[in-house]
């Protein structure tokens, strides 16, 4: 007998989900635990797994197809069976009904499928063009090559950066113009500015994924029942990131830091000593935690298909600076390339989002429900400072608390960001 495999339920809210690439083709030969698919769902992308040996018979969803839970997805033969007949068991019976619109053809004029390993815009609307040139053949998108052709850019020497390698827009927009008459462009002494694209704006419908759906859903439930209010503190960094401070003393000896492990742990310090912060509004009541498990949202790539993702660190408070780097960085790598699962977004406390890396001084992030707070950090910033009375050139960071006052008031919002002011002043107490 044939081995059906449906779209399984792969979150506890998963109603849907997109297969967004295929990893066998018919005839191969698979192991149980063997990964076959990706599949996107309302909270992330994920791989999917089979959990029988056998050979892929039938690949009964498209790349980029949407299905409900159950709908059939793969049919494996087992060993002495026939991949024609196996695939032939499964002819005749009603295909289940799609959640939503299947990969289109290869009309420009139709809408892109919905994945979260492409870019989910319509640039690259139709067939992927396969380019010979230079003497490679390089995967392009039809969007890509128009305007490598307008440009006169050599895609051999482009790196693509969609799936597997496949050259879109944006790699070509930001892919310096062939020089007149084959010239090497000249050198310059100075690092070149940013590419700044000036190519025509175009009107389009960008279909959502999955996971953005879930995230405008949230988010406009978190806005719209949550009575948010924001305190903001600036915290001196000086010994944290002066020229003899904490991090370049830690990495002098080859311990290397973010100031956002810095900023988790100290989060979590402060919970322990201000709990109310570490709550949940309940119809029940207040529902104080026990642990202290810090999300910290990551944004994806735009060819996972963008949006943040949020995973967990659990029991930040009894772990160290170095544990912390560690777990933080293995995480949001595997939400960038293979997807976290349920659990490891499952349980959070308190979430962090830190823009700082991106430039951003000050933000007011929104509340991750069913949590009571959200803390959004900014950048260091080096500018002048009075202290002690004196204009002195120092460096300063600004944290913003949003919190649920149905849970958090003013004074404790307050108290809990001068506890969270004075650990990162005092980074040696983080380093215990």
């Amino acid at each position: 007998m044939p081995i059906e495999i449906t779209m399984p339920r792969l979150s506890d809210t998963m109603e849907e989900g997109t297969l967004v690439k295929w990893k066998v083709k018919v005839g191969d030969k698979v192991k149980a635990g063997d990964v076959v698919a990706d599949v996107e769902t309302d909270k992330a992308t994920m791989e999917l797994p089979v959990y029988d040996d056998g050979t892929i018979a039938l690949l009964a969803a498209g790349e980029g197809q949407t299905l409900a839970v159950g709908a059939l997805i793969l049919v494996l033969a087992q060993k002495g069976e026939s991949v024609e007949d196996a695939a032939k068991s499964v002819q005749g019976r009603p295909a289940a009904a799609p959640a939503a619109k299947a990969a289109p053809s290869a009309s420009p004029k139709a809408a892109p499928a919905t994945t979260a390993a492409a870019t989910a815009v319509s640039e690259d609307d139709g067939e992927e063009a396969a380019v010979a040139t230079s003497g490679a053949r390089v995967r392009v998108s039809p969007l890509a090559k128009r305007i490598a052709d307008d440009k006169g850019i050599d895609l051999a020497r482009v790196k693509g950066t969609g799936p597997d390698g496949r050259i879109i827009k944006r790699d070509v927009l930001s892919a310096p113009a062939a020089p007149a008459g084959g010239a090497k462009p000249a050198a310059s002494a100075k690092p070149a500015p940013p590419a700044i694209s000036t190519a025509a704006l175009s009107s389009l419908l960008v279909p959502v994924t999955n996971m953005r759906k879930t995230i405008a859903r949230r988010l406009l439930e978190s806005k719209t029942t949550i009575p948010h209010f924001t305190v903001t503190v600036a915290v001196n960094m000086d010994l944290l990131l002066g020229e003899r401070g904490a991090k370049k003393q830690l990495e002098s000896q080859g311990i290397k830091l973010s100031v956002n492990d810095f900023v988790v742990r100290a989060a979590a310090l402060a919970l322990l000593n201000h709990p109310g912060c570490n709550a949940s509004w309940t119809d029940a009541g207040i529902q104080m935690h026990g642990a202290v498990n810090i999300g910290v949202a990551v944004a994806l790539p735009a060819e996972k298909g963008g949006g943040l993702v949020v995973p967990v660190v659990r029991d930040v408070n009894n772990k160290s600076l170095r544990t912390i780097n560690a777990e933080v960085k293995h995480l949001a790598e595997k939400a960038r390339t293979q997807g976290l699962t349920v659990e490891e977004m499952s349980d959070g406390t308190f979430t962090i989002s830190n823009l700082g890396m991106l430039g951003v001084d000050h933000f007011e992030a929104i509340i991750n429900p069913p949590q009571a707070a959200i803390l959004a950090v900014g950048a260091s910033i080096t500018k002048p400072i009075v202290r002690d009375g004196q204009i002195v050139v120092g460096q300063e960071m600004t944290c913003t608390l949003s919190a649920d006052h149905r849970v958090i008031d003013g004074a404790m919002a307050a108290e809990y960001l001068k506890t969270l002011k004075s650990l990162l002043e005092n980074p040696a107490v983080l380093m215990v």
